[in-house]
């Protein structure tokens, strides 16, 4: 079975990496230079060319020249791993088995963007790892694997990505075979079900105190690194959230955002519902006892 792979971001690296480990026969790659401008984007040539696989950098995935590269390889079905670019009907048909996408979610719950965000932000206490076979919608295809992952208390984004990537692996090399010998299934998604989480923006990650202290933890859990980290203003500096922890020391009388109390492991900060403490902030300040926030 001969595999197109289409990727630019850590987890095309590692599928890759695990696709050559297996001994798939991937007949060519397509990625995108690394950009100062995309910070998530990695480009694949480095570990193509370690294995002697044919590369090309796509920045138009749908264009004539680059379709034509891929035919040329004559793909039996591509892999679309971490690539955020539309893939047009061409492309889609081009290959018999189709293009196998992937989604860090429950499909079709959570269609969308920022999945593993939004799942730490809301609270969630399962999320999943999905396979699909990629059609014109967003996320809408056929499934080929799914596994549910819960999400644990103590999971953050860096944590919860590293779960996800070894169940996703765990997947890949368990419906490979089972692609290669055709004797895979597709389950269609429900029609008219499942929803769909819009791009988050800037101030979706700032801190607003009159949330509950459980909020705001979720909040810093979803954009801790490899993220942006989630953040509030004091006197007009811009103060990173990269780890919290919610307390007992809540005084329902005081107003949110006051600062409660303050020692080695950082300030405790009133909130809507709770008091929460910040471990560890970026700029490190120094905050008084009895101060808004």
């Amino acid at each position: 079975m001969k595999i197109l792979f289409i990727g630019a971001v850590e987890f095309s690296a590692k599928a890759l990496q695990k696709l050559i480990e297996l001994h798939a026969n991937v007949v060519g790659v397509c990625t995108l230079e690394a950009s100062v401008f995309n910070a998530d984007h990695l480009d694949l040539t480095a570990i193509a060319q370690g294995a002697a696989i044919p590369v090309r950098y796509a920045s138009d995935i749908n264009s004539q020249e680059t379709l034509e590269w891929i035919s040329a390889l004559k793909p039996d079905v591509v892999f679309c791993f971490g690539w955020s670019r539309l893939i047009k009907r061409p492309l889609l048909d081009l290959a018999a088995m189709g293009v196998v996408g992937y989604h860090p979610t429950l499909l079709p719950a959570n269609r969308g963007r920022h999945p593993l965000i939004w799942a730490l932000a809301l609270g969630l206490r399962e999320t999943g790892s999905t396979f699909f076979f990629m059609n014109e919608g967003a996320d809408t295809g056929d499934i080929l694997s799914q596994r549910v992952l819960p999400i644990l208390a103590e999971d953050d984004a860096g944590s919860l990505y590293s779960r996800m990537t070894a169940v996703a692996l765990s997947q890949i090399e368990e419906f490979l075979p089972l692609l290669s010998a055709c004797t895979f299934v597709r389950r269609p998604q429900e029609q008219g079900s499942g929803n769909t989480w819009r791009k988050r923006g800037r101030q979706d990650g700032q801190i607003d105190w009159r949330m509950s202290a459980l909020s705001i933890h979720n909040l810093v859990r979803g954009l801790t690194r490899p993220y942006v980290g989630a953040h509030f203003m004091r006197d007009g500096q811009d103060i990173r959230v990269w780890r919290t922890e919610i307390t007992e020391t809540f005084q329902p009388n005081l107003e949110p955002g006051k600062v409660l109390a303050s020692d080695a492991r950082g300030v405790v900060v009133n909130t809507g519902q709770g008091a929460i403490r910040l471990l560890q902030i970026e700029p490190s300040v120094n905050m008084s006892v009895g101060e808004y926030l």
